[in-house]
């Protein structure tokens, strides 16, 4: 989906109203490899654009699906996404600066004013996904992965190895009060 900014200026009382099914398979995959395995499914858009004021409104709601590794093992794990984008498009730096004042997502037009919005769900897309994502096995709490010399372990089983290591040799024991005395 690309838009004119200059073309938008017809949607000042009524929106424009896009849906779409959107296959944006190759741009993720070129751009954001290391993060996705796979982006197959193509991604359903409903979006509203309003003009206002020389600038473009952007909401839309987006559904779709992608294959991204576990954080843990690495094994690919299907990821539904569901969401929300709103953003504003603007054509000059001072009504960048209005909008970053306000905590809001605005972006400032190319010289063209084209607006390129497949790119920007391409970005939500992987803003979407979680920095933990466990396959169905990890959550039922199959085995933790490990190797040679080294292993996956819980929290627990990290808290219950830090209280064993504090507990003292008995032959060093008496050490241990060795140097309150000279303290004082």
């Amino acid at each position: 989906m690309k838009w004119v900014l200059r073309e938008l200026s017809d949607y000042k009382n009524k929106p424009l109203y896009v849906s779409e099914k959107m296959d944006l398979s190759q741009d993720i995959m070129e751009r954001y490899s290391k993060y996705v395995i796979s982006a197959n499914d193509k991604f359903s858009v409903d979006a509203y654009v309003f003009y206002d004021n020389g600038n473009a409104i952007v909401n839309a709601h987006v559904r779709g699906n992608i294959v991204v590794p576990s954080s843990r093992s690495l094994t690919p794990v299907d990821l539904p996404l569901d969401f929300k984008i709103d953003e504003v498009y603007v054509d000059t730096k001072a009504q960048l600066k209005k909008y970053e004042e306000e905590d809001e997502a605005a972006f400032l037009l190319d010289d063209d004013g084209v607006i390129d919005f497949d790119k920007s769900v391409a970005d939500n897309v992987i803003l979407q996904i979680p920095m933990h994502i466990l396959s169905p096995d990890e959550k039922n709490g199959s085995e933790m992965p490990k190797g040679n010399d080294w292993e996956v372990i819980s929290e627990e089983e990290y808290d219950n190895q830090k209280t064993d290591n504090k507990k003292v040799d008995p032959r060093l024991a008496k050490l241990k009060d060795l140097f309150n005395d000279s303290d004082k």
